[in-house]
């Protein structure tokens, strides 16, 4: 019984995700925009436009939680003329029909108008960087942080290679990033590799992955992500407290003002799961970072709670917030049903 109601959630929810992003996106886009057209696009093909969106997802989970569902959705919806990108390690091109089949909710996210689901091979994604030596040396079974590790490597290379913006799975955009080659700063002298873009084969990404090389330390979690990004920030420029909400320049490098991505610091994360008194208006941030990798107690998005979190997936992920709606209540009739 439990693996039928699982069935009947995901199928539910695919369906729904499905319409509801139809009816909710199309509209608007008649007149206001002009959405990407999918129709025979290779991976070649999307991955050669230089204003992509990319999400990573370097574990073999093949079923995105709600989280990542609104994190693409609502890049979906702010760069509705650019392509978003996921990639995931556990797919392949022989199981992509497959997964689909098995995972209505994946195949829902790849039917949005914008949206694109490929597999991240790193082997071949490490080929001419300064990675592909050490990608073919590590010992990945001995690595504890290995899923993170390789993330901040995939994600150097990508957009070293491709262009573009990367993004967290975690981060849920609420307005467009107006300028391209940016880091965005965690605090005053501390970079994110949360959230970063750049043009393709931009000199600041290729020195990154040197020292990713020449500075390996598996055995520190983040030196090879934030903590690499920081100190290549710090060769370069002197780091000085922002006094204002403005961003600062370092070479041809934007380091974007905390608020711009984390108007609630880490060390608030649980903020996002409490009740506010009224909707902030986060008028100087481009997205929201809410810290899932802080969230040890597995805090979720609940509906009717009137979380802050909840607000959050109402305005910039309805679609999702919708469906999470409709599988709760097709939960609740099921188990009604299965009690009567």
């Amino acid at each position: 019984m439990l693996k039928e109601i699982q069935m009947f959630l995901c199928i539910f929810f695919a369906f729904a995700l499905g319409i509801f992003y139809e009816l909710s996106v199309e509209p608007g886009c008649l007149f206001a925009c002009k959405p990407i057209s999918k129709t025979f696009l290779t991976q070649k093909e999307v991955m050669t436009q230089g204003r992509k969106i990319i999400f990573l997802e370097t574990t073999d989970r093949l079923q995105p939680p709600p989280l990542v569902l609104c994190s693409v959705e609502s890049a979906a919806r702010i760069y509705l003329d650019r392509p978003i990108v996921f990639f995931m390690k556990g797919l392949d091109n022989n199981t992509l029909v497959d997964v689909k089949s098995s995972c209505p909710a994946l195949s829902a996210i790849s039917a949005m108008k914008n949206v694109f689901i490929f597999p991240l091979k790193m082997d071949i994604l490490f080929q001419d960087t300064p990675l592909h030596p050490w990608y073919l040396k590590v010992n990945t079974t001995q690595e504890k942080y290995w899923v993170y590790i390789s993330s901040d490597a995939s994600r150097l290379a990508m957009i070293w290679k491709y262009g573009g913006i990367y993004m967290d799975t975690d981060v849920i955009s609420i307005r467009p990033i107006p300028v391209t080659n940016f880091l965005a700063a965690q605090s005053s002298q501390f970079s994110s590799n949360g959230i970063f873009g750049f043009h393709q084969h931009n000199w600041f990404l290729w020195d990154c992955m040197k020292n990713f090389v020449e500075n390996y330390n598996g055995d520190i979690w983040g030196n090879q992500g934030p903590y690499l990004m920081t100190r290549m920030l710090e060769g370069l420029c002197n780091l000085t407290n922002f006094h204002k909400i403005e961003d600062k320049r370092c070479h041809n490098i934007s380091f974007l003002h905390p608020q711009r991505f984390y108007p609630i610091s880490y060390q608030q994360w649980k903020k996002y799961y409490e009740v506010w008194d009224s909707m902030p208006d986060f008028n100087d941030s481009y997205a929201l970072h809410l810290w899932n990798f802080m969230n040890h107690e597995r805090k979720n998005m609940t509906i009717g709670s009137n979380t802050l979190v909840e607000n959050i997936y109402k305005k910039y992920c309805p679609t999702t917030y919708w469906s999470l709606v409709q599988a709760a209540e097709g939960n609740k009739q099921m188990s009604l049903n299965k009690t009567s």
